[in-house]
């Protein structure tokens, strides 16, 4: 499960402290999955921008051991007024696995991408929307591909409820694939009992994605503490 905590969201908190980092664990119900994963998240702004970044482990290898291993960087420039950033990102990891009592392993392309980022927040930062239209370059694979993201927020209940997520689709060629585009979005819900502690979770809504061919869902139940 390959998670990304909503960049908006995060800049909405960063109107209240420097920076914000986050520690989640999920279980994941879907489908020959039932493992757990934690997901680490990191953002800071600063004067020329901002950084963001997150770890993804799942818990998916024999006796508990780490299955799979993923991380994404990224830096949004901004010496401008507006709402337009250029966003620059890469992203990679790896995984391992068992086959007939023989451990095997696997590297994720990394990938690098760059382009034009535009952010929407209303003014009291209850709901927001960012768009990003990349450029993308996947080692190994593609020169020249691309991805379109979007990433969203909404509180309500005067912030007791969040949700958010991320929608991503981009041109990848798989061996597993009878089409080359990809689409990933993981809207999540949390029940927030104070600035600290979350509970909720999320569904991972995907098409042609980690070497399942077609349409799949997976449930989640998480936890969440912001630091």
């Amino acid at each position: 499960m390959l998670r990304k905590f909503t960049l908006v969201a995060l800049l909405a908190i960063a109107g209240l402290a420097a920076n914000a980092q986050n520690l989640q664990l999920h279980y994941d119900f879907g489908e020959d999955r039932e493992f757990f994963t934690t997901t680490l998240e990191m953002f800071k702004p600063d004067q020329y921008g901002s950084t963001f970044f997150f770890v993804d482990m799942d818990y998916s290898a024999d006796k508990g051991g780490v299955g799979l291993a993923y991380w994404e960087i990224s830096r949004d420039l901004k010496f401008w007024e507006g709402p337009f950033t250029a966003h620059l990102e890469f992203d990679g990891g790896f995984g391992q696995f068992k086959l007939g009592g023989t451990d095997l392993a696997y590297t994720i392309n990394n990938a690098y991408l760059f382009g034009p980022a535009y952010s929407w927040n209303n003014e009291n930062f209850t709901r927001g929307i960012t768009f990003q239209a990349l450029y993308k370059y996947i080692t190994d694979k593609h020169d020249a591909s691309f991805q379109l993201t979007a990433v969203w927020y909404m509180h309500f209940l005067e912030g007791k409820v969040t949700f958010s997520g991320f929608a991503d689709f981009w041109r990848e060629d798989n061996l597993a694939k009878t089409t080359s585009y990809i689409f990933l979005s993981e809207p999540q819900i949390w029940y927030n009992f104070n600035k600290h502690f979350s509970l909720g979770g999320e569904v991972e809504l995907s098409s042609n994605f980690g070497g399942v061919e077609g349409f799949k869902a997976c449930p989640t139940l998480g936890a969440k503490w912001v630091f």
